[in-house]
């Protein structure tokens, strides 16, 4: 049957709207979780809409409407205020990281350059670290009791989501009001989600998973986020874990890589009551067959229900939100003996399969890329550069367009082969595969993060290539696991990774 479209009500009621709403209620809102500790700092619903409207009038005051405002704070109840305060003004919000590193730094640069942000919201102690423009500090704004929300069309750009970096030019997706609202109701009629629904996590909320759920879908619904930062997850993955027994009925998401992580950690794991988890979503990178079934075998001991683990896929053009498995949970199919695992359904858009390619159709999908003319969805059909095919209904993605490594006529995901070289060796954590052309044309590179870097594990990784794919390695470099590039939201990075490594090598022969 065909999915169920978005009410017509929900796309004609503007976000603000929801955020007055919740304030007629004086209960928990926003919590931010932080350690040592744990430390917990929250805001009610009649705090935020009081910071929010304090942070409404000073975007007034030194910016116009349709202005665009960066966001360059820390992941804190600043950056909330900050989002939803952008929006309340009428402006265009541009959610930004903190700039760390080289690389950091190099994509607000950029982002900057892109979008020319009339305003930037940031931290007090970031004040110093951020691009040219006029700076507010979220802590330096005092609360405010009337500002009134503006009066906005839901087709008005509310952000530009900006991907996730794997490419040097950045790209941001405008994101309009009926854009968000429809991805909002998206995500709660898939996951059963209501005003008693804890939204729960740490993913950057710069990306649009974090965005969008941890404070997009509290606010739609009326109910509470509670979060902490990557970093900390970094440190220690069992808080992920610890957080969601503590919150029945909790909905949380993050990508595959993490699921991994804590299912390595579930050993230091103390007595918890998983039973009452609602939806653990695993998407924003391939979801692998063998990191289900780990994590299963790692966390049903504590109750934790099979069917709430639930592989998804989004991506920035469309919000976020795509499709995704249901009550059923993880659906696990083996094609030409290779398992793959279903990322369900959509729920309020259309998705159809053209040359291989994933393509969606809804109210969630971005209205185009921020400064350029192209249309985003011709005829009204995003083309998302995916690969993919549909069975018994559910959708399988099968890589990247731009990463298809072919080699004699022969088509190779490098999620397959980047699995394969992970189960060749227990010392291996993450892996870079991609496509390279020399005198012998095209063909294979690996990067290995690997915990012991000997001669037995470049045997080892050799040989399961050419069993599993005939395919010999034209170079393979083994790495620390910290090396292997990846992108803001943790996604491997392949493109810098081939920039890296075989381009240089290219280049100094």
């Amino acid at each position: 049957m065909p999915p169920a479209a978005v009410p017509d009500d929900v796309l004609a009621t503007p976000f603000t709207d929801h955020l007055l709403r919740n304030a007629g209620e004086d209960r928990p809102a926003f919590t931010c979780r932080t350690f040592p500790g744990p430390a917990d700092h929250t805001l009610t619903w009649p705090q935020v809409l009081a910071r929010v409207r304090g942070v409404a009038r000073e975007l007034r005051r030194v910016t116009r409407p349709g202005d665009r405002v960066a966001i360059v704070a820390r992941q804190d109840l600043g950056y909330v205020t900050a989002f939803l305060g952008t929006l309340y003004a009428g402006r265009v919000a541009v959610p930004l990281s903190v700039p760390t590193g080289r690389t950091g730094r190099a994509r607000i640069e950029s982002a900057f350059a892109d979008a020319a942000p009339a305003a930037c919201l940031t931290s007090k102690d970031l004040r110093d670290k951020v691009p040219p423009a006029v700076v507010l500090a979220v802590e330096d704004i005092e609360p405010d009791d009337a500002e009134p929300p503006a009066a906005v069309a839901m087709t008005d750009p509310a952000y530009l989501q900006y991907t996730s970096g794997s490419t040097r030019r950045p790209a941001g997706a405008v994101i309009s009001h009926r854009a968000l609202v429809a991805a909002c109701w998206q995500t709660t009629r898939c996951y059963r989600a209501g005003a008693s629904t804890p939204l729960a996590g740490w993913v950057p909320f710069f990306h649009d998973m974090g965005l969008v759920l941890l404070i997009g879908t509290p606010v739609f619904l009326g109910s509470r986020s509670v979060f902490f930062t990557p970093m900390e997850f970094v440190r220690d993955p069992l808080r992920w874990i610890r957080l969601l027994a503590e919150l029945p009925g909790a909905v949380t998401a993050a990508p595959n890589f993490a699921f991994d992580l804590a299912a390595e950690a579930a050993g230091d794991l103390e007595a918890v009551d998983l039973s009452q988890v609602n939806s653990l979503l695993n998407g924003s990178e391939p979801v692998r067959a063998a990191t289900v079934e780990a994590f299963e075998r790692a966390f049903a001991p504590f109750g934790l229900p099979r069917a709430a683990h639930k592989p998804c896929y989004g991506l920035a053009e469309a919000t976020v939100f795509v499709t995704s498995a249901g009550d059923e949970g993880p659906t696990i199919t083996a094609f030409d003996g290779e398992p793959r695992v279903s990322v369900g359904r959509p729920y309020g858009q259309r998705i159809r399969i053209a040359d291989n390619e994933i393509q969606v159709s809804g109210p969630n999908v971005a209205d185009g890329y921020w400064g350029r003319d192209d249309v985003l969805a011709p005829g009204g059909w995003l083309r998302t550069g995916d690969l993919g095919f549909v069975h018994d209904g559910e959708l399988y993605v099968t890589g990247r367009r731009k990463d298809l490594i072919i080699v004699d006529g022969r088509n190779h995901h490098p999620q397959d082969i980047e699995a394969t070289v992970e189960a060749a060796h227990p010392g291996i954590r993450r892996v870079a595969a991609f496509a390279v052309r020399d005198g012998h044309g095209e063909g294979v590179a690996v990067v290995a993060g690997c915990v012991t870097r000997d001669e037995s594990v470049e045997t080892a990784v050799r040989r399961a290539v050419s069993a599993a794919h005939d395919l010999p390695l034209r170079a393979l470099w083994l790495v620390r696991p910290g090396e292997v590039p990846h992108t803001s939201s943790g996604k491997v990075s392949r493109a810098a990774a081939r920039e890296r490594w075989w381009d240089e090598n290219e280049r100094h022969g």
